[in-house]
């Protein structure tokens, strides 16, 4: 049985199966943190799949080398500072007033009529630095102040600002999800940000628009009142000075220009040149997004009143959460780098082969499956990616291509949001919906967005 399991094609795609089982039981059934479920998950293939101890853990001798070292260290060498820095930023951006003001303009410019629009482009915007869960604490008083005035279902101005954060912290960069995913994939940051815009903004139309429109008519909930103080509140603090608009967008267009600036001066400059030299190195995610942190700091904080104690306080405050997202990234990384060694990869991308199943289709499947049974979107990503990263290597995909299994990976992480979703009750509880009236909007939204997601990618996949 051991022999079949380590040497057959069956015998290595049992194994992953019988791999993301345990996975999914050591997390849903014995509540076992995911960075230890991914862990252990890993050591156990491993051992099953015959790998020498010494090439999974190393020796007395020789530490170094080993698929743990190189699995964690890996991934992590590539995500740890970039999603460090972008959470500085958001933190930054969300303590100076940042949000408020952006939100306060789009809803001045568009109206009353077109509310509803404004919160949704406000988190669209709003939704690329900062964490979803940020983005609602945030934004969720300015909601119920437009409902309250609109006199309309909460549900009709709630949906487009949660689909615009949504699709952002799905989709784009520095979200700790595809980032994960690229740097498991090994592919540039410049890609996975052009591919975002093209499968976010499509999602969050149809999505965070048309169908929050629709169903915004169709079931209506008022504002709670214990919230309208929260919304009174906010609007009656003018004891800080707000930044100006241009400031907030400018900062948060900056690391995402020099980004792009990186790729498509790899592209069009000639190579050894000086200038491709600059901008390879602004270009650089890390350096990018520590210019725009450190222009935060400067221009948001210090010049806004505050000093540097509190911006220290901050800084360490934001990072906190930081540490169990990274430590889940990395584990999945190991859990990646054992399948690779297994020959894992080889065996499915014969049997993809064989059943003419493209691979980004294969990669939407496994992260919607493993999404909807254990709820947590950064598990689908990191599970799904090390599952598929052996079978892309096989293929010798571009970068373009690379990054549109990124996309549909991300898809997959955020369907049918339900009831074993942190962000499921989040929503429930700051916008007054019941458990029915939370799966009718909120989950049949993420629904809609991770499956228009997905179709715009595959669409695109079969031009690039």
């Amino acid at each position: 049985m051991i022999d079949w399991l380590q040497h057959s094609t069956g015998g290595l795609l049992t194994l992953s199966g019988l791999a993301i089982a345990l996975l999914l039981v050591l997390i849903i059934r014995l509540k076992v943190e995911p960075f230890i479920a991914l862990l252990v998950v890993g050591l156990t293939v491993a051992l099953a799949a015959g790998l020498p101890v010494e090439q999974i853990v190393g020796s007395a001798q020789k530490a170094s080398g080993t698929l743990l070292e190189n699995g964690f260290g890996g991934i992590l060498g590539h995500v740890a500072a970039i999603i460090g820095l972008g959470t500085l930023l958001g933190s930054i951006l969300e303590a100076s007033g940042g949000a408020e003001v952006l939100t306060r303009t789009l809803l001045r410019a568009f109206g009353e009529k077109r509310a509803p629009l404004a919160m949704g482009l406000a988190g669209l915007v709003f939704g690329v630095p900062v964490f979803f869960d940020i983005g609602i604490f945030v934004l969720a008083p300015l909601v119920y102040a437009a409902a309250k005035r609109g006199g309309k279902s909460i549900v009709l101005y709630a949906l487009p600002l949660l689909a615009g954060l949504s699709v952002m912290h799905a989709f784009m960069p520095p979200h700790p999800g595809p980032v994960a995913a690229a740097g498991l994939l090994h592919v540039s940051l410049g890609w996975i940000i052009i591919m975002a815009l093209a499968v976010a903004i499509p999602a969050w139309f149809i999505g965070g628009v048309l169908f929050s429109a629709w169903v915004g008519k169709k079931i209506v909930v008022p504002v709670p009142e214990e919230m309208l103080a929260a919304a009174e509140k906010l609007r009656g603090d003018q004891s800080r000075p707000e930044p100006p608009l241009s400031l907030v967008l400018g900062i948060i267009a900056v690391p995402l220009v020099l980004i792009l600036s990186g790729t498509f001066g790899s592209i069009l400059l000639p190579k050894g040149s000086a200038a491709l030299g600059v901008f390879a190195f602004l270009g650089t995610p890390a350096v990018a997004l520590t210019i725009a942190v450190l222009l935060a700091f400067w221009l948001l904080g210090y010049r806004r009143g505050m000093t540097r104690e509190q911006v220290t306080e901050l800084s360490a405050a934001s990072l906190r959460p930081v540490a169990m997202i990274l430590l889940v990234v990395g584990a999945g990384g190991f859990f990646g780098a054992v399948l690779s060694a297994t020959g894992v990869g080889k065996v499915l991308s014969t049997s993809l082969a064989d059943l003419g199943l493209p691979v980004i289709a294969l990669s939407y499947v496994i992260s919607c499956a493993l999404r909807i049974a254990q709820g947590s979107a950064t598990v689908a990503i990191v599970t799904t990616t090390g599952i598929v990263a052996p079978v892309v290597g096989e293929l010798g995909y571009s970068q373009p291509q690379l990054a549109l299994v990124v996309m549909a990976i991300a898809a997959g992480s955020i369907i049918a949001s339900h009831v074993n979703d942190g962000g499921f009750w989040i929503v429930s509880r700051y916008f007054g919906l019941s458990v029915k009236e939370t799966l009718q909007t909120w989950t049949v939204l993420e629904t809609i967005l991770s499956v228009v997601g997905f179709a715009v990618a595959a669409l695109l996949s079969l031009v690039v």
